[in-house]
């Protein structure tokens, strides 16, 4: 090895440090800022290295310079452009366009490592390089696909493909089949490694395209994991110690939220990666809830909240989709001027992306100790005076405690032991089980209908004038 390679090699080490202490901070809402910026360093010197290292080393031409720059250019134009226009409510989106990014550049920058030679790679190389290809191609068009379906673009709802299962096992099978061949027969490697990544391609659009808008978190997560185990492939074929160890901990950590985020649903993971959440053709609405919707006004809401003792928000993707969450942080505040505890119950797959909650609250400057998750706020419904559901459905769903519903068994927040319960909701229209809210039919329930932006700023109104 040469100075520049030893010198890179510690580099790339020191980065792949930072990247696991700013993963560490990141444990604690608290401290997530400080990790992610002590990550981003990390990547900052990461890049700086690559840059000296390959002017050390030289370039094939000044073509390739300016491709490299303008690459670079672009790509973080776009990524700051992104971070600083995005709405919070949109984050879900650019998290899979960012996964399709990643899966799509590790893809190439294998297929690169495997064609670029005019020597055949070894075979370390080569099952690297293939399996970069194709967990990289599932990816790029699964976080399409994703993103599409968080965005409206694609129908959110589970899609019923005929014979969908028999479709993805013969693409999966083909996909294995031809990375395999790749290793076998690499003097054929660019038909090979060209049907990996075809196949690939296309299994990631059946496997996304059949599962429901409420699996969108743990489908989010799946794909991260996706993408950075194509990371680390890639690292593996290029010997590059700093990909290696982000795309491991990115896949780790991917994985890791998988699981607990189909805990959460109490559903194995296996049955949402197969789809079917959701699908309202295979529930009778005769099963339903009896009786009929209480309906409320702000006013009333009002004099609720302003002379109760314990208030639980329960904030939902509706919450989201109005973009209500400086109202609802603004409400609590308003509240805990006059004496009131409050308190936000924080459900793990409320919203379209594992912890939306929180980052929607957050960016409201909810503080972090009002937010509590399931296990901890549950036992506090009891004592609360009312708890006000903003665009909740299927998490705070009753059914979910018996059987033969879309919900069963699914852990849900405890919304309906409060003593009062207010639920702001745009219409009349069911969650993404496809089941009516039993929540909505109980004794102690009241309904507000319509927009939760404007409701609440209807509520916060009439409140005031409490005081006046």
């Amino acid at each position: 090895m040469s100075t520049i390679d030893i010198v890179a090699w510690f580099v790339y080490l020191l980065a792949a440090v930072m990247f696991v202490i700013g993963l560490h901070f990141m444990n604690s809402p608290k401290s997530a800022r400080k990790g992610n910026q002590i990550s981003a360093a990390g990547m900052v010197i990461a890049v700086i290295m690559a840059f000296a290292h390959l002017f050390a080393a030289g370039f094939i031409s000044s073509t390739a310079v300016i491709v490299l720059v303008a690459g670079v250019a672009v790509g973080g134009v776009a990524g700051v452009y992104s971070a600083k226009k995005v709405k919070m409510t949109d984050m879900p989106q650019l998290v899979s366009v960012f996964n399709t990014v990643g899966g799509g550049a590790a893809a190439l920058v294998a297929l690169n490592d495997i064609l670029a030679s005019a020597k055949t790679p070894d075979t370390v190389v080569l099952v690297t390089a293939g399996l970069g290809v194709l967990i990289g191609s599932v990816t790029f068009t699964g976080s399409l696909v994703a993103a599409g379906k968080l965005q409206g673009i694609i129908p959110g709802r589970p899609l019923a493909l005929p014979a969908k299962n028999l479709w993805n096992l013969a693409c999966a099978v083909l996909a294995v089949a031809s990375a395999v061949m790749l290793v076998l027969r690499p003097e054929q490697r660019l038909l090979w490694s060209v049907l990996t990544a075809l196949f690939a391609l296309l299994y990631g659009l059946l496997f996304v395209f059949p599962i429901g808008g409420a699996d969108m978190p743990v489908v989010i997560s799946v794909l991260n994991a996706c993408t950075g185990t194509a990371v680390a492939m890639s690292g593996l074929a290029i010997d590059n110690v700093a990909l290696i160890i982000a795309g491991a901990l990115v896949g780790a950590a991917g994985v890791t939220l998988s699981v607990l985020m189909a805990k959460a649903m109490n559903r194995p993971l296996s049955s949402v990666l197969l789809g079917g959440f959701g699908d309202s053709t295979s529930h009778d609405d005769a099963d339903g809830p009896e009786g009929s919707m209480r309906e409320t006004t702000a006013d009333d809401v009002a004099v609720q909240l302003a002379y109760a003792q314990k208030v639980i928000f329960t904030p939902g993707f509706g919450l989201a989709q109005a973009q209500a969450q400086r109202e609802l942080a603004d409400l609590g505040e308003l509240l805990k001027a006059r004496g009131i505890e409050v308190l936000y119950a924080i459900h793990p797959v409320a919203g379209r992306m594992p912890g939306h909650m929180n980052v929607l609250l957050a960016e409201a400057n909810v503080p972090y100790e009002e937010l509590v998750d399931l296990d901890d706020i549950n036992p506090q419904f009891p004592g609360a005076s009312i708890s006000l559901v903003v665009g909740a459905n299927d998490v705070t769903n009753p059914a979910a405690r018996k059987p033969g519903t879309a919900v069963s068994g699914m852990p849900i927040l405890d919304v309906d032991k409060a003593q009062n319960v207010v639920v702001i909701k745009r219409g009349r229209g069911k969650g993404y089980a496809g089941i009516e809210n039993e929540l909505y039919f109980t004794p102690n329930t009241q309904m507000l209908f319509g927009d939760a932006k404007a409701e609440l700023q209807a509520i916060i109104a009439a409140v005031k004038e409490l005081d006046a």
